[in-house]
């Protein structure tokens, strides 16, 4: 019996020691504030610890120097103190920041080039949990859901509660890529007239949601009922909708924005909805997010406001996980990285 117990411990001690070794062959990666504050992703950091042994970043800051010399790559979700160019420089072996999401704008590109280390994010996983967003905030601010939703003893429609038809009404989309694309496809299911403008024509695009290309803003924004914003942010695109775009807008006309909130000038915006420029504004990105409680966005009973929410689902979350391990992955074995985003 004897002999049986200590042969079960030795075995044990074998597992722990293999174990250990693994642990430590496993490359170190740093993982941003959110990783470890969101619920949800908790559970799936767990996809992360099965090929990387991961540091949060509360962790690391406990210990910075012994830590640095050993992360390999950093995930990140959303802007994080992670990207400051004075811890990057401190990260001797860095070779990859894995972007959960579409958008870098919160990454110094250049910079981090310099610093010979790859970025890389997740396109197409999250298209189609924003094209729902998208068209959630298009329904829900021409129906006024959510105010006539909001007091279930409300017996009579009040008139100012009256919505707009979606169905058969014009939808002009500005910028045309994969997420642009698929709020296309759903505006079609509702019988939308589709309008685009892009930086490039596609006609297969075109034929296969029945859209018409517009050879400039300018005319998208007068024709349109709702106009929706997908784009990525950057120099040209930052302001893109200013006081002179929501002046072509139709008062009766709605903005949906779900790309970056820095796209619209947002002091302009507060003007033309208090003015009847236009008609709503439903948003799912602000600057700065959250926006200030006495913002004067959020005092406006014709805004819709959801908090960047726009990839939230349990399935786009899991696969940005996989797309994002899967990337720094290839990264740090000196392969074909899938999504990799070189700086211009």
């Amino acid at each position: 019996l004897f002999g049986i117990t200590c042969e079960r411990v030795l075995s044990y001690f074998i597992l722990l020691s293999s174990t250990q070794v693994m642990e430590e062959d496993k490359p170190c990666a740093l993982i941003s504030e959110l990783w470890s504050e969101h619920t949800y992703l908790k559970e799936l950091s767990d996809l992360l610890k099965q090929n990387f042994h991961t540091i949060s970043y509360r962790e690391f800051l406990q210990n910075p120097a012994l830590h640095a010399p050993k992360i390999q790559a950093i995930f990140m979700w959303a802007p994080s103190s992670a990207a400051e160019p004075s811890l990057l420089r401190s990260l001797p072996s860095l070779k990859v920041i894995a972007n959960g999401g579409v958008g870098v704008d919160h990454l110094d590109l250049p910079f981090i080039a310099s610093l010979g280390v790859k970025v890389t994010n997740t396109p197409g996983v999250v298209s189609n949990a924003t094209a729902d967003i998208g068209m959630g905030l298009l329904l829900a601010s021409a129906r006024k859901i959510v105010q006539v939703a909001v007091d279930p003893k409300t017996n009579n429609l009040s008139s100012n509660l009256m919505g707009f038809e979606v169905t058969g009404s014009t939808l002009g989309i500005i910028g045309m890529g994969h997420i642009g694309y698929k709020i296309a496809q759903r505006g079609k299911g509702f019988e939308m007239k589709i309008l685009y403008y892009n930086r490039s024509r596609s006609d297969e695009d075109e034929r296969a949601v029945g859209a018409t290309y517009c050879e400039n803003m300018d005319d998208l924004l007068r024709r349109s009922d709702f106009v929706m914003l997908a784009v990525n942010l950057t120099p040209e695109t930052t302001g893109l909708i200013g006081q002179r775009e929501l002046s072509l807008m139709k008062p009766t006309a709605t903005l949906v924005n779900v790309s970056r909130g820095l796209v619209v000038d947002q002091d302009a915006l507060v003007k033309a909805l208090q003015s009847g420029t236009i008609h709503a504004a439903a948003l799912d990105v602000t600057h700065p997010e959250p926006l200030p409680r006495d913002h004067p966005l959020l005092g406006l009973p014709n805004v819709l406001i959801t908090p960047h929410v726009g990839t939230d689902t349990y399935q786009t979350t899991r696969r940005m996980v996989e797309v994002v391990v899967e990337n720094a992955q290839a990264a740090l074995n000196g392969l074909p990285i899938p999504n990799e985003v070189k700086s211009q």
